[in-house]
């Protein structure tokens, strides 16, 4: 990689200076090289020649996923790779620029890709959407004559440059459009302009090359300004070098300004990020990033309230949600669901597992979204979202989320081999009605049952079962692990009841002798006795029938502690304290689900000198005790490259396509929709 002193070789490219690859030493790979760049290869030739990433297709590099997401600061070419991209005949050139010290270049330069035209972000805009008249505020800029501007210090030498100084101070209005609803097409024409950026750099340098690069504009890199810096560059006439009026409109974070000279009568606009249609870029690819990470639009705008940093309002976030964000992400997870479904579909043996997750605590839940998680590849494979009221109460909502997600297995042909869930009876009789393998998560058992065996340990007499409170659970995971059918994870677990007596041969055939090493105890007060009222009460609570009956489907292999993680991953997209619209909510599951699924197998974090990573934790359910935990490597954010790729380069061009997929998703009334609303007054 190439510092950004240096050029790249391919004829008439201007080369982006921040990825430039040397010439490669295999022989082979080097001749095509040279073939490439002189179309023979020459007897001598430089072997630190240098050729820009530009001229690569994307599937040349090794760390294009890590580099889009900003993991990676430079490309990292494949071994072999050849570059086979020429440059377009028609390459622009890098923009011609003025000296200070001679202004003798036609001041009007036409820029096509830049510049408001001239009647765009006036006084009294009018929207076709809302109309609003904007008020005006004038602000002074500037200095006196007999002050030195900061301006006119060089910032590399220090050293005051000789400038001609307005002989008035120059008159700035102001002007202040808080996001005042989307501007016509007609109303902004981005083909008209008279101002080219170019031509208020002091000295050609490597920036004038961006104006040359096809880089999509929400992929160009954004810096914060301060409002005085950039309005001094506007203060005096590059012509006459007089004292100009300034003009700025704002409208979100989107600032054009207008630049007149009352002397000489020139004129320029300038504006600071593109218009897509008629929605600044900056505007829409703001609320793209809040809406695609997670964040919360109302803590950003705190934010930058603090700051004094300009942006949009929560309206204009809303607006463009719905119009361009949830569009694309409802196509995005459909077309990745479908690709998933289809490979279900080629599976023999699929194994699920499902479970129910509600926006918030108890029986006053709005939302219930079910889960459908392939155990064997730890992906989402589905999610439902049910409310309330459509299927009568919070009681119901899981069963009906996952009827919703079998009917669409059964559309897509996929045969399940089993489920695995919860031990919930409504989702036991569901499951058996439609005939399928149903298998319990051993830890939703494990936690009813450790409760039952504490409440015990704290009774009369009783004391002795605390010291085997964990063997106990841990039994209960060994007894379905090691199994091979129903009858022998029975016999194994009740086994317990022998194990904790001292007594070590049992009259099932299934399991006649403990697996352990054969012991004689010396210390007889850590064993329980025949009749004791401690194992009495064990007795009722490990054997009774339904127990017995559960431990004989507990799921040998696959759990869902994998779904349980994957509702942890929802918190961040979708808090319980915080309200949504149903395709707010199910969208943000949507952006859960994608994340969870491009880091579900992360490997585990190794140290340079390949080290397996792990970290010790106390958690609070172990009360004191500690568990390890393998450190996986940093997680990674391709599907919101994805999702901004797929909103500025699809949706915003014709969003009535993506439009019609969110259109064809039902969305329930409100709950508070089907009770009489009073009037104001009468609530009052």
């Amino acid at each position: 990689m190439a510092d950004h002193g240096n050029k790249c070789y391919v004829p008439v490219c201007a080369g982006d200076v921040r990825t430039f690859h040397t010439l490669p030493t295999e022989k082979k790979c080097q001749q095509a090289w040279l073939m490439f760049i002189y179309s023979r290869i020459p007897q001598q030739f430089n072997s630190k020649l240098l050729v820009c990433s530009a001229h690569f297709t994307t599937d040349c590099f090794s760390n294009l996923g890590q580099y889009q997401a900003g993991f990676s600061q430079r490309l990292v070419l494949k071994k072999g790779a050849i570059p086979t991209i020429f440059p377009q005949a028609s390459t622009p050139q890098p923009l011609r620029t003025n000296d200070v010290g001679c202004q003798t270049d036609d001041p009007i330069v036409l820029c096509k890709g830049k510049q408001l035209s001239l009647n765009t972000m006036r006084s009294h805009l009018r929207s076709k959407g809302i109309q609003v008249t904007v008020s005006s505020q004038s602000v002074g800029v500037g200095t006196t004559t007999t002050e030195m501007s900061w301006a006119t210090i060089d910032p590399f030498t220090s050293t005051p440059l000789k400038a001609s100084r307005p002989a008035k101070r120059p008159r700035v209005e102001l002007e202040e459009d808080t996001e005042m609803g989307n501007i016509s097409s007609s109303e902004i024409d981005p083909q008209d302009s008279t101002y080219d950026p170019a031509r208020s750099v002091t000295a050609e340098t490597e920036s004038s090359h961006v104006f040359a690069t096809s880089m999509p504009f929400h992929k160009d890199a954004k810096y914060i300004v301060f409002e005085k810096c950039l309005l001094s560059l506007f203060e005096s006439c590059p012509v006459c070098t007089r004292a100009c009026n300034v003009c700025p409109h704002r409208r979100g974070t989107f600032i054009a300004i207008d630049q007149l000279c009352p002397h000489c009568e020139f004129f320029r606009q300038w504006r600071s990020q593109p218009v897509v249609g008629s929605t600044p870029v900056g505007n829409l690819q703001l609320s793209a990033a809040i809406y695609f990470s997670g964040a919360s639009f109302l803590k950003m705008q705190k934010v930058f309230r603090a700051m004094y940093l300009k942006t949009h309002t929560y309206d204009a976030f809303r607006r463009h949600a719905r119009t361009y964000l949830e569009p694309a992400i409802i196509y995005k997870w459909n077309e990745e669901q479908n690709l998933q479904l289809h490979y279900l579909s080629q599976n023999k043996n699929v194994i699920l597992g499902g479970d129910m997750r509600a926006d918030s605590p108890g029986h006053s839940a709005k939302y219930g979204s079910y889960t459908m998680m392939n155990l064997q590849t730890n992906n989402i494979i589905d999610i439902q979202l049910v409310q309330s009221n459509e299927v009568g109460g919070s009681y119901h909502m899981e069963k009906e989320g996952l009827r919703r997600s079998l009917d669409l297995l059964e559309e897509s042909s996929i045969k399940l081999d089993c489920i695995v869930t919860d031990r919930r009876p409504q989702i036991q009789t569901f499951l058996k009605d439609r005939k399928i393998n149903h298998y319990y998560d051993v830890w939703h058992m494990v936690k009813g049952l450790s409760k039952k065996v504490e409440k015990i340990s704290r009774e009369k007499d009783c004391s002795l079962v605390k010291k085997w409170h964990k063997s106990i659970t841990n039994h209960l995971y060994w007894s379905a692990s090691s199994s091979d059918s129903g009858p022998e994870k029975v016999a194994k677990w009740t086994s317990i009841m022998n194990h904790i007596q001292d007594i070590h041969t049992h009259s099932d055939p299934a399991f006649p002798l403990c697996q352990h090493e054969q012991r004689v105890s010396k210390d007889h007060s850590k064993w329980f006795h025949p009749g004791s009222t401690a194992l009495n009460r064990l007795h009722r609570v490990l054997t009774n029938k339904r127990v017995l009956s559960d431990v004989e489907k507990l799921s040998p292999y696959y759990q869902t502690s994998t779904v349980e993680s994957f509702h942890k991953v929802i918190l961040h997209f979708a808090p319980k304290n915080v309200v949504f619209p149903f395709i707010g909510m199910l969208c943000r599951l949507y952006l859960a689900a994608m994340h969870f699924n491009e880091n579900a197998v992360r490997p585990q974090l190794t140290t340079s000198k390949g080290k397996l990573v792990y970290k010790l934790l106390f958690p609070k359910a172990k009360k004191g005790g500690h568990t390890v935990k393998p450190v996986k490597t940093e997680p990674t954010f391709c599907y919101v490259i994805s999702l901004m790729n797929t909103v500025f380069e699809e949706v915003v061009h014709d969003p009535l396509p993506y439009l019609d997929g969110i259109q064809q998703i039902p969305v329930p009334p409100d709950p508070s929709s089907q009770h009489d609303r009073p009037s104001m007054e009468e609530a009052v």
